[in-house]
């Protein structure tokens, strides 16, 4: 379960930022997480509310926000978002090419937002 390595790195994050703006209370946090990075939102909030018992951030809302994959055909250039779940079958919509697509958004992994006081 890599959401608690990811949990962990998070309040570090947040910690650091919140020792910036001299912050002593999170509110909320919203991370964005491409599709490709196979977080489990329900496993990464478990996490982040085990991880933050006791603390200054306890109670604060992790907001979690999906990023899509969209990809560009190797083949024709064209950009796409692949159908249904299976991303290791991506067929262009245009040539109908399965391989050599390159990766432009789903691969994110970041904090977006803050809100502490």
């Amino acid at each position: 379960m890599h959401e608690m390595a990811i949990a962990a790195s998070l309040i570090d994050i947040v910690k650091e930022e919140m020792a910036k703006h001299n912050a002593s209370k999170l509110l909320m946090v919203r991370v964005c997480y491409g599709k490709l990075t196979n977080v489990v939102p329900d496993a990464l909030s478990f996490a982040f509310e085990v991880q933050t018992k006791q603390s200054p951030l306890e109670g604060a809302e992790l907001e979690l926000k999906e990023i899509p994959v969209t990809v560009t055909c190797g083949e024709c250039s064209t950009e796409f978002t692949p159908e249904g779940t299976d991303l290791f079958y991506m067929p262009c919509p245009s040539c109908e090419n399965l391989f050599g697509h390159t990766v432009l958004t789903g691969k994110e992994l970041y904090v977006d937002h803050l809100e502490a006081e």
